[in-house]
């Protein structure tokens, strides 16, 4: 195998109770098997000489346990509505003859027994297995057909048809019908009764190399169809007296089990398909998406309480199976996985697949008890014969003993009387009679006794039968009771399933919840923690922006105020050289008037009076940090302003 396989199954519940018209269902299987191409599911169905697959285990153990209770040929009869009927012997004999008489080319016994080498020793014989409790009390007939879905279309492997080399036949699709019981199947399928697993093999190999394959780059014989052997179980009771098939065609029950072999999903990327193969591929991954929205809306429809539609129609594989998904048996899906590395996408989305089937519930119908017969009736019909063939030995017995009895007897004298005045004769005879009467008399008394003992015996038998039959109706009435019991213990034990199921669903979804709002939580904690760690950056940002701001403003109000200090003093320094060379011109004005009121003095203007050297500003004025802080409101002396004005008078 190129695969490792896993099993996943769907919970299997109670569901409704089957129709009683017509042939009914006693249970329905379907397993399929599942995965991307070349991961083996062909292998896991079909296997291998001496490691055979599921479909020939399942056919093995079918046969190991109806084998000694099989109807004989033709006494089912299929018809064309998916029903089985029951013939009587004569006409299942009929049947026989004709069909023997119809064949072209007779078998030989030799022929019948010859295997086909390519299926043969496909089981050991230490992995033969067997089903338990078989009802012995019916007979079964097992039916096969082999069917395949090809794009979309259904087509017969098992229909024989006329091959014209010159201009061949395609074969003709079938369609998919509703019978009676609201079941799908296909209309005009052959069914071919087969009596052993190798037939039944056989008959599926046959089929098998009709099936449609071709070479991809990923598989050499890459199926390109979903196929579909179908195995039908027909049953019917014994009559009371467990001799012949009951002739009654609503007591007849039909098992069905399809064993499904997928089409494996595909990429046309990596398989390089083209033209046919590439229609093909897409056939299959579309027939393979339906299968699973179906799934997906049939888990909603449960978890949810929704009443979706579930697509059924959309695809003929879904279409085939409607009938299982909603609870009309048991399903179970086989999961092949390749571990190739290039397929890892691939694999991943087919165990999504299988993860979300397991949580979808497909119920099972309650099998209806087949007829109201006393069990067991099969084995006591033949301990009834083996003890009346033990009483006609006996009879035997006894006749011989009689014989023997009579024969022990004293024997007769000769009663010839040859002269009329014999007188011994006569008493001899009437002694001998008088001896066998005696002994006969004596013979009929120990018989007497012998009845009277046996008539005794047989009714302290009777009346123990009759108490046992009392206690066993006591039993019985205990018996219904406790199944009473029972069923309303079951029927408790379904509520309180469905109600914990219904209560699991809730915590579920009160979990989730749970865990979106601490997600939620979370989220929020972390944009809370990532916005106050902002906050802080920009409060600490502002607080240096403030501080730098602090810096800057002092440093400018500093160096204005030094500015200004300079501007200032700069001023003062020319008001006062201003004011001091007016003081000057006010002094010599002064002294001229002076001089020209007093006689005798020399003229002020005839001296050329120079006023004292004017100082530099730049020479006198002390540096910035020499000078000492001035007063802003310093003003100049009131005096040389007194001396502009008299001046000016």
């Amino acid at each position: 195998m190129n695969g490792s396989t896993g099993v996943i199954s769907s919970n299997v519940g109670l569901a409704r109770n089957p129709p009683s018209r017509g042939s009914t269902k006693a249970s329905l299987g379907l397993l399929f098997t599942y995965g991307v191409t070349g991961s083996g599911k062909t292998f896991t169905m079909t296997g291998s000489p001496g490691q055979g697959g599921l479909l020939p285990r399942s056919l093995d153990m079918i046969f190991n346990s109806v084998g000694p209770f099989q109807a004989k040929r033709y006494v089912f009869k299929t018809d064309d509505k998916n029903c089985m009927e029951v013939q009587c012997e004569v006409d299942a004999l009929l049947e026989r003859q004709r069909r023997e008489n119809n064949l072209t080319v007779p078998k030989t016994p030799s022929s019948r027994q010859k295997v086909d080498p390519e299926i043969g020793d496909m089981l050991k014989p230490e992995e033969a297995c067997k089903a338990d409790g078989v009802d012995e009390d019916s007979c079964y007939s097992v039916f096969v057909s082999y069917i395949e879905i090809y794009n979309n279309y259904v087509y017969d492997l098992l229909e024989e048809t006329q091959e014209d080399a010159i201009k061949p036949k395609p074969p003709q699709s079938k369609i998919l019908r509703e019978d009676q019981n609201h079941n799908m199947y296909v209309a005009g399928c052959m069914e071919v009764e087969v009596k052993s697993a190798e037939e039944a093999f056989q008959v599926f190999w046959r089929g098998q190399k009709k099936r449609k394959v071709a070479n991809t780059r990923l598989n050499r014989e890459s199926s390109r169809s979903h196929s579909v052997f179908i195995i039908k179980l027909a049953q019917a009771p014994l009559d009371a007296d467990g001799d012949n098939i009951l002739q009654d065609k609503n007591q007849v029950s039909v098992s069905q089990l399809c064993l499904v072999d997928l089409a494996g999903s595909e990429r046309t990327g990596r398989t390089g398909a083209e033209g046919t193969r590439m229609r093909e591929a897409g056939n299959i991954n579309q027939s393979l998406l339906n299968l699973r929205t179906c799934l997906e809306i049939l888990r909603e429809n449960q978890m949810c309480g929704t009443n979706k539609m579930v697509p059924y129609r959309d695809s003929k594989v879904s279409h085939l199976f409607k009938n299982y998904f909603d609870g009309e048996g048991k399903v179970r899906m086989v999961v092949c996985v390749n571990p190739k590395a290039d397929d890892y996408e691939e694999t991943l989305l087919v165990m999504r697949f299988a993860e979300m089937t397991q949580e979808v519930e497909v119920a099972r119908p309650v099998d209806r008890p087949i007829c109201g017969f006393t069990p067991g009736r099969r084995h006591r019909n033949q301990a009834f014969r083996e003890e009346m063939s033990q009483r006609l030995e006996d009879r035997g017995d006894a006749m011989s003993a009689l014989n023997g009895v009579v024969l022990s007897l004293p024997p007769l004298p000769t009663s010839e009387l040859t002269d009329p005045n014999d007188e011994i004769t006569i008493p001899r005879l009437i002694e001998a009679l008088q001896n066998r009467q005696n002994i006969r008399q004596m013979m009929i008394e120990e018989f007497d006794r012998a009845a009277s003992k046996m008539k005794s015996m047989l009714q302290e038998l009777d009346s123990n039968v009759i108490s046992k039959e009392n206690v066993i109706l006591e039993q019985n009435g205990r018996l219904s009771e406790k199944d009473k019991v029972i069923h309303s213990n079951k029927t408790e034990i379904e509520r309180l399933e469905k109600k914990t199921k219904m209560q699991e669903h809730k915590i579920d979804i009160l979990q989730k919840t749970t865990k979106i709002y601490e997600d939620d939580k979370r989220s929020l904690q972390q944009e809370l923690e990532t916005r106050g760690h902002r906050l802080q950056r920009e409060l600490s940002e502002k607080r240096r922006m403030e501080q730098r701001m602090q810096g800057v403003v002092s440093d400018t109000q500093h160096k204005w105020e030094k500015e200004c200090e300079r501007r200032v003093n700069a001023m003062q320094l020319e008001m006062q050289n201003k004011l001091w060379v007016k003081d000057e011109k006010l002094k010599q004005l002064k002294a001229i008037v002076t001089e020209s009121k007093t006689p005798g003095r020399p003229n002020p203007q005839l001296h050329q009076t120079q006023p004292p050297p004017q100082r530099s500003s730049r020479e006198e004025r002390p540096s910035r940090e020499e000078r000492p802080p001035s007063k802003r409101s310093a003003s100049p002396s009131p005096v040389p302003v007194l001396a502009v004005r008299l001046c000016r008078c």
